[in-house]
């Protein structure tokens, strides 16, 4: 059975819809009103406050700390300055991606590590005659998302100007009610964003200083549903839905390796050693099978498919998560593997993993769509991700 993050007692008091999901053991907000529509409009034109309080945290130190992370991870660690974070990923040996998340460099040998899912042990196991300490954070840590536009100067109201040099992607430290927090410049939903690390136990004091400053920002908490169309916009993936952890996967199939999910710029081939560096050497000389891609859904073939039922076009607001054929000239050459309507970009949009020789964007396909229980093809296009990348989410100062 879940159980509340540090925040819970906050997000119970406003999430009307009483609609939660299990979140890595925790409850987490679906959405807080009876549909997302303002939690997406905050994220997009406002500020959203989300609790991430359920992701996994790890703090890496010691003498090797840096030795270790660079034995995991395909990027090479050595290249980040204390005060910075990157993406990353990690595969096994056969060079199959087991999670991707955040390392931020706090001091000379001090990382902070997020994962989707737990990975203590793998961590462990790979640290073997290395002068370093692993310790799982996660219940010691809370973290709240501040995303979109108004966001930046939300911030500067509670913690100061200086908030506003902070570039993407880098880490700074600062007070909030009297609790000493860690800001970065990162986020999940491809907009301007920040997100606060707050010891556990004065979370709700955070919770209370940005709200109390909410209002000429026109502030608002946002759950999983908003979340997940705009990280879909954003061209962003989401492990269990867009790409299975090669520890759970059941079939070589269900496997992806970072250059078939666009995680390829990542992998940094010219590193000594890290665990499926060999894999990977060989795939980069190759190229790979698949390929993750966007796809533009072709409305007026939708708009036909419904008038010929006699009804209006109906598309759920709601992304899907639920994984449907993608054709070219008959053939199954993929799947779309998260879909939704984009209030932003007013079209239907998919990240789909398809066939290499099939993702040159501009390419041509068709994906499966149902309606009134019977299954059709509709035209969709293949486009260059992100579908949307304002200025403003790597502006210093933000615009």
């Amino acid at each position: 059975m879940p159980i509340g993050t540090a925040l819970h007692e906050r997000v119970m008091q406003l999430c009307e819809s009483l609609n939660f999901r299990d979140w890595a053991g925790y409850y987490a907000a679906s959405v807080y009103e009876t549909h997302h529509e303002h939690e997406y409009n905050a994220i997009r034109n406002a500020a959203a406050m989300i609790d991430v309080s359920p992701l996994f945290k790890y703090r890496i130190s010691g003498p090797d700390a840096a030795r270790f992370i660079n034995r995991v991870i395909a990027r090479d660690i050595e290249r980040v300055a204390i005060g910075q974070a990157i993406y990353c990923c990690w595969c096994d040996e056969q060079g199959k991606v087991i999670d991707d998340g955040t390392i931020s460099r706090l001091a000379e040998n001090q990382y902070r590590w997020t994962a989707a899912e737990p990975n203590f042990r793998w961590f462990h196991q790979n640290s073997l005659g290395l002068d370093v300490k692993i310790e799982d954070i996660s219940r010691e840590l809370a973290a709240l998302a501040i995303q979109g536009p108004t966001s930046s100067r939300l911030l500067q109201s509670v913690v100061g100007r200086e908030i506003a040099n902070l570039k993407y992607f880098r880490v700074t430290r600062g007070r909030m009610a009297a609790v000493d927090v860690e800001i970065s410049r990162t986020g999940y939903t491809g907009d301007l964003g920040y997100e606060i690390w707050i010891p556990w136990d004065d979370a709700t004091k955070v919770w209370d200083a940005l709200v109390q400053a909410g209002g000429p920002f026109d502030l608002h908490p946002a759950g999983m549903l908003a979340l997940d169309v705009a990280r879909i916009e954003a061209g962003l993936i989401l492990i269990d839905v867009d790409y299975t952890s090669s520890k759970k996967a059941l079939i070589e199939s269900q496997k992806h390796s970072p250059y078939e999910i666009g995680l390829g710029r990542l992998v940094d081939l010219g590193k000594e050693s890290f665990i499926g560096r060999e894999a990977l050497v060989e795939e980069n000389r190759r190229g790979p099978n698949r390929s993750l891609v966007g796809l533009e859904l072709n409305w007026d073939d939708v708009e036909q498919l419904y008038d010929a039922t006699g009804l209006a076009p109906q598309v759920s607001s709601t992304a899907s998560r639920v994984a449907v054929p993608v054709y070219r000239s008959g053939a199954q050459i993929g799947k779309a593997t998260s879909t939704t309507w984009s209030p932003a970009l007013k079209k239907m949009i998919a990240l789909a993993s398809i066939s290499s020789p099939q993702a040159r964007p501009g390419t041509e396909l068709q994906m499966e769509i149902t309606v009134e229980a019977v299954r059709h093809k509709v035209r969709a296009n293949v486009r260059k991700l992100p579908f949307f990348h304002p200025a403003r989410k790597t502006a210093t100062p933000p615009l």
